[in-house]
């Protein structure tokens, strides 16, 4: 990865970016079963800014296949190198957390592991399983990673019945070279569309204050759509250190409102919008959108 250490930003952090924590006794509750069941999760490898609020609510993100990647994207705070073989634990431990937690919406992301002959698909089959062996009634969603874009491990994952299955563009087309590590937005559109074609309720999300125009991130939205994309988050990105890509600007909450309507407009049948909105920010609301809109189609 290069390093921007003479590229400070020298943007002020607006107002609307203060963070509001929420350290209550669910927080700290979540905290002890993360630690005791050695889990990975993306709200604290990713830096996520609304790591105490859900946590708070007993929500939480869970990473599987390690918290290395193999993958240096310019953007991301996970660990990049050489990561372990995966544990075959794993699927148990979540799915016994996931009982402990009480959670009704369980949300699954994972490193990329272009180490492996599978990209982990079989893996992230076994942890839906396992969770809803334990968890009959909980909504599971998957944040994946593109898989090459590969048919039959697509098929692996959707097989496993997931409810929502994600994968994001993160940027524009423009941009997807400059902070994207050997991924490519075609790539990233060919995954969706395999995912909604098959079924699935697909859903995407992309970052704001890379240094795109509005335009572009128009385009990526209609790419989107085109591709069969159901739900879709905006929000602003935020440089996790020195080495990462620098912040262009600082999108405001009116410029949001804005995306998320043009979203809404173009069909989508939910997409969250702020400056603090991550993939799985709120989660649980963006399914009840999408089968809303599919009966109200199905009746049409």
């Amino acid at each position: 990865m290069p390093k921007f250490y003479d590229k400070v930003d020298v943007l002020k952090k607006p107002g609307w970016l203060k963070i509001r924590l929420h350290r209550t006794p669910e927080y700290a509750e979540v905290q002890q079963i993360v630690d005791k069941h050695a889990l990975h999760t993306i709200c604290s490898s990713g830096m996520c800014p609304n790591k105490a609020e859900c946590w708070s609510r007993r929500t939480a993100t869970f990473m599987i296949l390690g918290d290395i990647c193999t993958r240096g994207c310019r953007f991301c705070a996970t660990k990049t190198g050489h990561p372990l073989a995966p544990d075959a634990e794993e699927p148990r431990r979540v799915a016994e957390s996931v009982a402990l937690m009480k959670l009704r919406y369980v949300v699954v992301t994972s490193v990329t592991r272009d180490d492996l002959p599978d990209g982990g698909a079989r893996h992230w089959a076994a942890t839906v399983e396992a969770i809803r062996s334990q968890n009959s009634d909980a909504v599971i969603e998957l944040l994946i990673p593109d898989l090459d874009a590969k048919p039959d491990l697509l098929d692996t994952v959707i097989a496993s019945g997931p409810d929502i299955i994600g994968h994001n563009i993160e940027t524009t087309e423009r941009l997807t070279p400059l902070v994207r590590s050997r991924a490519r937005y075609r790539t990233s559109l060919d995954v969706l569309r395999y995912l909604s074609e098959k079924g699935a309720v697909a859903k995407s999300g992309l970052m704001v204050g890379l240094g795109e125009s509005d335009e572009e991130v128009l385009q990526t939205l209609r790419d989107l759509h085109a591709a069969g994309v159901e739900i879709v988050t905006l929000g602003q990105y935020l440089r996790p250190t020195l080495e990462h890509h620098p912040v262009a600007a600082y999108i405001t909450p009116e410029k949001f409102d804005w995306y998320r309507q043009q979203a809404l407009d173009m069909g989508f049948s939910y997409c969250a919008s702020g400056p603090m909105v991550r993939s799985s920010y709120l989660a649980d609301e963006a399914l009840g959108s999408v089968r809303l809109k599919r009966q109200v189609s199905a009746k049409a």
